[in-house]
């Protein structure tokens, strides 16, 4: 099946991306405050969003209704979740002692590549999309259960972790995309599945690239 060779290409990869000293510092609770605002404010301002549309171009690509069906799910709960996470860290904030968040922020560099790829993926086919858009949703769930079940209890992003987290029926919407990945692979050609493949392989290297931007916190001249 198509999602057993995908999950022996992640896993290395995933395994470096909870290690990375971004989620790390959330477990132990070392990482800076800015670290965070910084993540919150180019995740909800630009690659949440980004993510969104290119789920929507996906699904409008989709040759199946239960495709299109579940991307079009996908964007509701995407772009809730944006709401979410932004609100969440405006309550807690003041009790975490980290920064407001920075709502004149550019989007930065690594940001920018991250959601040019989605759009670029989504709108290169059907199978770059499902390659591009499924290690958000299968890394967030891997990285926010480590996080979860992982972090120090003393550490002061306890509540932030509880509600990074998506909630346990998460799961299905991820068994669900590995569902798809399987359907696609098994009624596409060679040079389909393997477009899946490729850009699948460059998507999960941004979710690392991700963490680091936010754990380095750029500044760029204007």
């Amino acid at each position: 099946m198509l999602s057993e060779d995908l999950v022996e290409i992640a896993d290395p990869v995933l395994r470096k991306v909870i290690d990375h000293p971004f989620w790390s510092g959330q477990r132990d609770g070392t990482l800076p405050g800015e670290s965070l605002a910084h993540f919150v404010q180019q995740d909800t301002a630009h690659l949440l969003p980004a993510y969104a549309r290119a789920l929507a171009r996906t699904a409008a690509a989709a040759p199946q209704d239960s495709q299109a069906l579940l991307f079009g799910r996908s964007i509701f709960g995407t772009l809730e979740a944006k709401e979410k996470l932004r609100n969440a860290y405006r309550e807690l904030a003041p009790e975490l002692g980290t920064p407001a968040l920075p709502e004149d922020l550019p989007i930065d560099p690594g940001t920018h590549a991250h959601c040019a790829f989605f759009g670029a993926a989504s709108a290169t086919s059907f199978y770059a999309g499902v390659g591009a858009l499924l290690p958000m949703v299968w890394f967030n769930f891997q990285v926010s259960n480590n996080l979860k079940e992982n972090h120090q209890a003393g550490s002061k992003y306890a509540k932030w972790i509880e509600v990074y987290h998506p909630g346990e029926t998460y799961s299905y919407a991820v068994k669900a995309f590995l569902g798809m990945v399987d359907q696609v692979g098994a009624a596409s050609s060679a040079a389909q599945r393997q477009e899946v493949v490729d850009h699948f392989a460059i998507s999960i290297r941004y979710e690392w690239a991700f963490a680091e931007t936010n754990w380095q916190r750029p500044t760029w001249p204007v």
